[in-house]
């Protein structure tokens, strides 16, 4: 029978096309011989049965043919937390983690922020150090060109359906954990898997949070992670973009709107890589023929539930900084754009006044 280290061989030469083939191979050996990373390094020489090799071979064989290794381990980690993901919910990507950071780094603040010089007007600074969390290097060689579409990939969110599933409330006791107050509202509009806000929920136990999605199977997954992760704060609702916001009676009373909505453009699908094409759900990606339907709406609606002094935080695509920046009104105060760890312009911060 063959060994741990003998089929990590020959799965990183059978996957040496990849980018990280060492890295592949091992993650499809964890899966398929149901083994934790531990006894893959401290028991290499242990023998394997026939049917964890087959197993293993069936898993690079579909890896092979372009099916995401997401979909394959049916998991994906974001945020330090692993997430179940499945076929027709888009897969989290790194470079996403920012819309996080950046909901962490205002909520904690005592005073709003002029986004415009970074300046609160008291003694604190967005982006303070104290509460970024280590990232992994963004996704690279994942489409085929170098194009707005590579990074256009970074999508985790279709929008609602028409159900809503409701969560404890959070209590006063679980506020002392990070200086947000009770009465805090989030939105994350497109929720997916549930990345955003079960991170946010994570982190800010004390905040009442909402999810929705139009994906009833998105909304299944989040839903299953929420109850996987024993998260409390949350309320999972369906429908499209605003409409379970109007349902939920949340006009002027959402401290932050978040999302990562679709933003490829028509074209840009098609220059995109056929791994993410052929498997992955395009209304989770594509907005439209220019790529900023999505955005357009979301900035023009989210007007009316964001309170005086809350904050509007999204996703963008690369090249779409400027375009998107020109979408804010007067309503709007120090609209600004922040980069991911590549340097792309990725996340853009608006504050309601």
């Amino acid at each position: 029978m063959i060994t741990i280290q003998e089929l990590f061989v020959k799965g990183k030469s059978l996957l040496k096309d990849f980018p990280q083939p060492a890295l592949e191979a091992k993650i499809l050996l964890l899966k398929c011989c149901s083994i934790e990373a531990e006894e893959f390094l401290l028991s290499p020489e242990r023998k394997l049965t026939r049917k964890e090799e087959r197993d293993f071979y069936k898993l690079a064989s579909k890896r092979l043919a372009g099916f995401p290794l997401a979909y394959l381990t049916g998991t994906k980690e974001f945020w330090s937390i692993l997430f179940r993901v499945s076929p027709g919910v888009l897969v989290p990507r790194p470079e996403t983690e920012l819309v996080v950071e950046k909901v962490l780094e205002l909520i904690s603040l005592d005073e709003p922020v002029d986004l415009m010089n970074q300046i609160p007007t008291k003694n604190n600074t967005l982006g303070h150090e104290t509460i970024t969390r280590s990232k992994v290097p963004v996704s690279k060689s994942i489409a085929k060109n170098n194009t707005p579409a590579l990074e256009a990939i970074a999508r985790n969110n279709t929008l609602g359906h028409e159900t809503i599933t409701k969560h404890n409330a959070p209590t006063q006791e679980t506020a002392a954990k990070n200086k947000a107050p009770v009465h805090e509202t989030i939105v994350d509009i497109g929720t997916g898997c549930g990345n955003i806000a079960i991170s946010l929920a994570k982190e800010l136990p004390q905040v009442r949070i909402f999810a929705t999605d139009n994906s009833r199977k998105a909304l299944a997954v989040a839903r299953l992670n929420s109850s996987l992760l024993e998260i409390d704060n949350i309320t999972f609702a369906g429908g499209s973009l605003f409409s379970p916001l109007r349902r939920l009676k949340l006009e002027k009373k959402c401290s932050f709107i978040v999302s990562n909505p679709p933003y490829v453009s028509e074209k840009e699908w098609s220059e995109l890589a056929e791994e993410i094409r052929n498997h992955e759900p395009k209304k989770a990606l594509v907005a439209g023929e220019t790529g900023l339907e999505i955005i357009e709406d979301l900035i023009k609606g989210s007007r009316r539930f964001i309170k005086p002094g809350g904050y509007l935080v999204f996703e963008i695509g690369q090249g779409q900084k400027r375009r998107v920046l020109s979408l804010f009104n007067s309503s709007w105060s120090g609209a600004r754009c922040f980069s991911d760890l590549n340097g792309i312009p990725r996340v853009v911060v608006a504050r309601r006044i």
